[in-house]
């Protein structure tokens, strides 16, 4: 077995995904409700005992929002994530003894390789990750405003990628949000847009020469800019401008906002 995924939710109200393997279960974020999550692990056949890791990307609290309940319920997990996130959501946290900062280098959480990698957003020192296990990668890229050489290494190899289209750019100019708010998302240390998706998207299948066929889920969309058809046809619509083909060359699908996605094996 390699590794399994699904999203609890994804988008700016909240995102909690759950990466599991044979021996071991990890969540990425836990910005929903601890109601949510619970329920979520058990359409999984989990529950909270049996989490063994929390990987948070960084302290907004669309991120974090439950780490205090899920962590007191999800008894001996470890929480890790970067001092600077940590900084950020101090007053939430558990006990010292129950967090830990991720290393530099690539670290294991029972039989899953975990590599933490640094993300352009207006937090104090946002990550996104790799996991392994078994020959198959799953990589986490939301909540960044430019793909860096670093992102682009990581998702280069992903069986799996977990990849940010939060908005539509001429549905946030055209739409409530006031100016700087838009200059924020669109900015460096914002978040990717459709376009940029896939433009990113075209770019890493460059780099492959169709030599295998990655799945990409677009994920954190905005409620307001976007929607999942949109993202889908943006996307869709900028591969097939530079001949890539749905199903042929990539396999792409939607995570919605509000639904707790199949499990997916990787």
């Amino acid at each position: 077995m390699g590794l399994s995924f699904c999203s609890f939710a994804s988008g700016s109200s909240g995102n909690c995904y759950l990466v599991e393997s044979e021996n071991t279960v990890i969540l990425i974020d836990v910005g929903i409700t601890g109601k949510r999550i619970l329920a979520g692990l058990e359409e999984n056949g989990l529950e909270a005992g049996d989490v063994d890791a929390i990987l948070l990307t960084h302290e907004h609290i669309d991120h974090v929002r439950s780490i205090r309940m899920i962590g007191r319920k999800a008894g001996h997990a470890e929480v890790y994530a970067s001092e600077g996130t940590f900084a950020g959501i101090e007053e939430k946290l558990l006990p010292r003894g129950r967090w830990s900062p991720v290393p530099d280098e690539e670290f294991a959480i029972g039989d899953i390789a975990v590599r933490a990698f640094s993300l352009s957003h207006d937090a104090i020192e946002p990550t996104g990750y790799t996991l392994r296990s078994g020959g198959r990668q799953v990589t986490v890229v939301t909540d960044t405003g430019v793909v860096t050489e670093e992102i682009f290494e990581q998702m280069k190899t992903a069986d799996l990628l977990v990849l940010e289209a939060n908005h539509e750019v001429n549905i946030l100019r055209m739409g409530s949000y006031p100016y700087p708010l838009q200059q924020r998302i669109l900015g460096d240390e914002g978040h990717l847009s459709n376009e940029t998706a896939g433009r990113v998207l075209c770019s890493l299948l460059d780099q492959m020469h169709g030599e295998r066929i990655p799945r990409v889920l677009l994920a954190h969309l905005s409620h307001e800019n976007n929607t999942p058809q949109q993202a889908y046809l943006t996307v869709k619509n900028i591969l097939f401008e530079r001949d890539y083909f749905v199903d042929r060359d990539v396999k792409l699908a939607v995570i919605r906002r509000d639904e707790t996605s199949p499990l997916l094996e990787v």
